[in-house]
């Protein structure tokens, strides 16, 4: 049994996908009193029928976070996906559980979050850890790094067209699954204890050479890499329909990794979760349907 499984965890954004895994583990590994926060009750009656309680919390209601946190002792914070706003949602919710007196707070963060101006959408994990630190609760910080499921987005593009668009002197990234990251997440609410900042990877990093040999593999279809410079590859992401913003963001993420701060690899899965990542050739094999395959 976990030191903290009896406490009272309160897991937000409990109807987004890291979130409802997360409530799934916590009940899975023997958890006594599992709150699912979300801003949209009806939709986690499956979680209130497995033992659940579900609670109404809404970052953009401010009235809905002192009752959504009352008695809560141990909180995570999923990041949420309102990019441009969610920094003060986050602020907002930290100040609510200091006052509400929470204990320990656990945040879904990004690699390398800094403030610097072309870190993507760093900043905002940034200035959400500092928060975070400045309440004066302990935390554990999660540095979730890039999800294995974001082929997905770019797979037909690459299958059809035969080609990976990356940064020249890409080093790699640690891509790491959904469910690990939810697992990693429920092990902290569970036993993490202090202040600590954490990476959550997958077990090695992996290069755009390396992805395209797996999806040729997979695929029998020959898969090249095109290196690009940061402009032109937000070019051509922008050609393709992406919004400038999102374009900006997706090369800050591959600018990060030719310098590195995506090829770390830690241990943090494991610890928390009890099992070994799922490794990216694993990943894709198992994701053969989804890919079109």
């Amino acid at each position: 049994m976990s030191k903290f499984t009896n406490s009272t965890l309160l897991v937000t954004g409990a109807s987004g996908k890291l979130g409802r895994l997360a409530v799934e583990e916590l009940l899975t590994r023997g958890a006594t009193r599992v709150i699912a926060g979300t801003r949209d009750p009806s939709k986690l009656q499956d979680l209130a029928a497995k033992g659940a309680e579900i609670r109404k919390l809404d970052f953009d209601d401010a009235s809905t976070l002192p009752t959504a946190l009352a008695g809560v002792e141990r909180l995570l914070i999923v990041s949420t996906d309102a990019v441009g706003r969610r920094a003060a949602q986050q602020q907002a919710i930290v100040d609510a559980a200091k006052a509400a007196g929470v204990k320990h707070i656990v945040y879904t963060s990004a690699p390398a979050a800094r403030p610097d101006a072309d870190a993507g959408l760093n900043p905002e994990h940034f200035w959400t850890e500092v928060a975070i630190a400045a309440s004066g609760l302990d935390f554990t910080i999660l540095r979730n790094h890039m999800y294995a499921e974001n082929i997905f987005m770019e797979a037909a593009q690459v299958l059809g067209s035969g080609q990976i668009f990356g940064l020249i002197g890409d080093r790699g990234t640690s891509y790491v699954t959904r469910a690990d990251t939810a697992r990693t997440a429920a092990g902290a609410l569970l036993s993490a204890e202090g202040k600590t900042i954490e990476d959550v990877t997958g077990p090695a990093p992996i290069t755009n050479v390396e992805r395209a040999a797996l999806l040729s593999q997979l695929s029998g279809k020959k898969i090249d890499v095109v290196g690009l410079t940061p402009a032109q590859l937000q070019q051509g992401m922008v050609a393709a329909g992406l919004p400038e913003g999102f374009a900006a963001a997706l090369v800050a993420f591959q600018r990060d990794a030719v310098t590195g701060y995506h090829g770390v690899v830690t241990d943090v899965v494991e610890r928390y979760s009890g099992r070994k990542p799922t490794a990216y050739a694993d990943f894709l094999t198992a994701s053969k349907a989804t890919l079109g395959l």
